[in-house]
């Protein structure tokens, strides 16, 4: 089984496929449908974007728990607005829309995901089924017998955490790599990676949502992080 791992990135995305749990191939693209096209038959996508957008004034279980699964960690977890706020034609419209529906303000990062978000959103509400959203810090606490990686990934001693947590689940990486994929930063890379982790373990029916059950968009779509 080939799956595919999926992380936006500042030139747009990268993904790592796996093949049977192995390192298969690195691409990167600057849309969405183009970056899905180079891995044609992977049959589950992990993507690192929120997938599911509520219609009522609170924010998603599914970053609630996440949160909560990395502790001390937990603002490695952007808390994703209800529909109405993605709706706002700018920032400042956009962060008096949230806090009018559920009392708290929306973070200029979070707000900065708007475009990529709509963008797998569309995806995924145009049929494609294969698209599972996943959080890579709880991917990667997952594979650390549920404890959070305490070092920040975009330093060497995340970073180096990182990749061996994925070779002790045999995701050996290559030293380097050629074209776009060996200009995307390394923290990027690894999140595809422990992406592609968790679409394995959606494709093998062992991996876990949060919620479990998920919740609902108003059109029946699951919301839930997987891992």
């Amino acid at each position: 089984m080939t799956v595919l791992g999926v992380d936006a990135c500042a030139s747009g995305w990268v993904g790592v496929a796996l093949r049977d749990g192995a390192f298969l191939r690195a691409c990167a693209a600057r849309d969405l449908d183009t970056l899905l096209a180079e891995v044609p038959d992977a049959a589950v996508i992990g993507i690192d974007m929120p997938l599911g957008l509520l219609e009522t004034a609170t924010w998603r279980r599914a970053d609630l728990l996440a949160a909560t699964r990395l502790g001390r960690h937990r603002s490695r977890v952007f808390r994703v607005a209800p529909r109405p706020v993605w709706d706002a034609p700018d920032y400042a419209t956009a962060n008096l829309r949230c806090r009018e529906l559920t009392g708290s303000g929306l973070s200029r990062q979070t707000w900065a995901l708007k475009v990529k978000l709509r963008e797998a959103n569309s995806r995924r509400g145009n049929g494609d089924q294969r698209l599972y959203e996943v959080h890579p810090e709880v991917s990667f606490a997952a594979m650390n017998d549920g404890e959070p990686i305490s070092w920040s990934k975009r330093g060497w001693n995340g970073q180096m955490a990182r990749r061996r947590l994925l070779g002790a689940h045999g995701i050996a990486l290559p030293e380097h790599f050629d074209g776009v994929v060996g200009t995307v930063p390394p923290d990027d890379l690894l999140d595809a990676c422990a992406a592609a982790w968790s679409a394995g373990r959606i494709g093998d029916r062992t991996a876990v949502p949060l919620p479990d059950p998920p919740e609902r968009t108003a059109s029946g779509l699951p919301v839930a992080i997987w891992y």
